[in-house]
């Protein structure tokens, strides 16, 4: 794991949350508690954990119920519609709210009644109810960690931060996948369900770690740091910014090709291998999520020597190979191996893509917004990805199913490359 990089001095004794008082502040390196940053690092490793079950485990759940892969799909994509209408929202409060611990905190505790709903009552209403309610509240976590983790550490060093944050979040989802895999083939695949709530408390206890009079409000948000009192950009201003279209674009069709294969992979290993399915799904997660630990610091790292663009552009392109050899064999031994691509393709996305929305808003005090938007975006294209494409699997194959996702991701590749400009030395105009 790269080690952290050492920080100058700052004050930190200002009050909770509260915006600099020396208005240069913002400029000098800062200097977090070793408290705060370890709590830092919890929060991304726990959240993870308790993320991960009510994630891809739940197809394979459903499907011991004799939910088809349309059903399936169906529930998925009403969840990801009330992630949808929450998202842009959510980065709005979180621009303007202080307390962005307690927002994680009440979407920890949705995602535990959700599960133990699911677990409870695996039938189409209330699955459907729990999923708009893990949807709803889930859409808090991305920008809120994302915004306390610049506000710890400012602009200079967020890259390393972000890294830092997807490598123990990773690391999470391996030791989760692990977890819930044994307990699905041991106990019961409802176990998963419960081991989320037992997660749910150190999970809040990482919380408390993180000392609130560290979080600088005005970086947080995006800011311009030259001049805390300058009001937030409009938000048509952002919408005119020509890069900030492109890389909304390619994050959505990036989305749609991905969301949808890692549920259609686990219902294709449901099929005839009973309670070993649970074991396959958990491989495939772990393959996953081990081989995005192992390379997310070093795409933070990198991020700041190469640029955003090259990695994007490795990101992107794993994506449509990936789909195409889930075409090429039916064995899961085989399956599973091809979802290093996966990692490598979630890795540098979910590095990288933070670091150029934090580049293209920087001074405009609307960073968490905009990652609220562009989440909502990518939040469409995968609720759609599940339904279209678990209609495609449903009525034409497992093969058809992912050409046609294969095919939307190379598109995404060839937008990235013939049009998306660098950013990490991107210098916005002043808001208006």
């Amino acid at each position: 794991m790269t080690p952290r990089p050492p920080l100058a001095s700052a004050s930190l004794s200002r009050g909770n949350d509260s915006p600099p008082v020396d208005a240069s502040a913002s400029n000098s390196p800062r200097r977090p508690s070793a408290g705060t940053l370890r709590g830092l690092d919890w929060l991304n490793f726990l959240l993870a954990d308790v993320q991960t079950g009510v994630g891809p485990f739940l197809a394979i759940y459903l499907a011991t119920y004799g939910w088809n892969e349309q059903r399936v799909g169906l529930a998925l994509t009403i969840g990801g519609i009330a992630g949808i209408a929450t998202q842009t929202p959510a980065g709005a409060l979180i621009d303007q709210l202080k307390s962005k611990r307690a927002l994680i905190a009440l979407g920890v505790l949705a995602l535990v009644i959700g599960a133990l709903s699911i677990a409870f009552f695996p039938f189409f209403w209330p699955v459907v109810t729990a999923q708009i309610l893990i949807g709803a509240m889930s859409s808090f976590f991305i920008p809120a960690i994302a915004a306390i983790s610049l506000g710890i550490v400012g602009h200079d060093l967020f890259n390393r931060r972000q890294g830092r944050n997807q490598t123990f979040n990773s690391a999470g989802n391996v030791f989760a996948a692990i977890a819930m895999g044994l307990l699905g083939y041991y106990i019961s695949n409802r176990a998963v369900f419960f081991f989320v709530a037992v997660l749910a408390l150190p999970t809040i206890l990482s919380l408390l770690m993180i000392r609130p009079d560290e979080i600088d409000y005005e970086l947080a948000r995006g800011a311009r740091e030259t001049d805390n009192s300058a009001r937030s950009a409009r938000i048509l201003d952002l919408l005119k910014d020509r890069p900030l279209m492109i890389f909304l674009s390619c994050a959505v069709m990036f989305h749609f090709a991905n969301a949808a294969m890692l549920p259609l992979l686990g219902e294709m290993l449901a099929k005839g291998k009973g309670r070993s399915s649970m074991m396959f799904m958990s491989a495939c997660v772990v393959t996953t999520q081990f081989t995005i630990t192992l390379l997310a610091a070093w795409a933070g790292s990198m991020a700041g020597s190469w640029g955003r663009k090259p990695l994007l552009l490795i990101g992107f392109g794993v994506l449509p190979l990936r789909g195409v050899l889930y075409t090429l064999t039916t064995s899961a031994y085989l399956l599973v191996g091809i979802q290093v691509l996966d990692g490598i393709g979630a890795g540098i996305f979910g590095v990288v893509s933070v670091l150029v929305i934090a580049d293209l808003t920087r001074g405009t005090g609307r960073f968490n917004l905009t990652l609220g938007a562009i989440s909502t975006a990518v939040g469409i294209g995968a609720a759609l990805s599940q339904t279209i494409a678990g209609s495609i699997v449903h009525h034409f194959g497992n093969r058809a199913g992912f050409l046609f996702l294969a095919t939307l991701a190379a598109a995404a590749f060839v937008i990235l490359w013939l049009f998306m400009p660098e950013t990490r030395d991107h210098q916005p105009d002043a808001p208006a």
